[in-house]
């Protein structure tokens, strides 16, 4: 593998919520925890606390605005993750050609 896997950016995205607010969050260019909530099955309570872990983990920075905090995706972490994502891929891909290969040899000794 290329890139090292980080444990906790994968634990962050593995949250289906969360990926939704993801989602969102690159559609809309931004949002905030209330405008979330209001497009999730979750509490404004429950969002707010899902957005940190993704802060936590660099995936969204927040900024004041007024009373709230408008969240955006962090384009590069998310580019490290894809790019983490694509890494495990070609390393599981390669070791499935690997198990056919040794099954198909195996296969052969036993038509010979």
């Amino acid at each position: 593998m290329t890139a090292a896997v980080d444990d906790d950016l994968w634990s962050a995205i593995g949250d289906p919520t969360r990926r939704r607010m993801l989602d969102l969050l690159l559609a809309d260019g931004d949002g905030t925890a209330t405008s979330l909530s209001e497009r999730l099955p979750v509490t404004r309570q429950a969002v707010a606390k899902h957005l940190g872990v993704l802060d936590r983990v660099g995936l969204v920075h927040a900024a004041p605005a007024g009373r709230e905090r408008r969240y955006r995706v962090d384009e590069a972490q998310l580019a490290r993750a894809v790019a983490q994502l694509s890494s495990v891929g070609a390393a599981w891909d390669a070791r499935l050609r690997r198990i056919k290969r040794i099954a198909e040899a195996i296969q052969r000794g036993k038509d010979q």
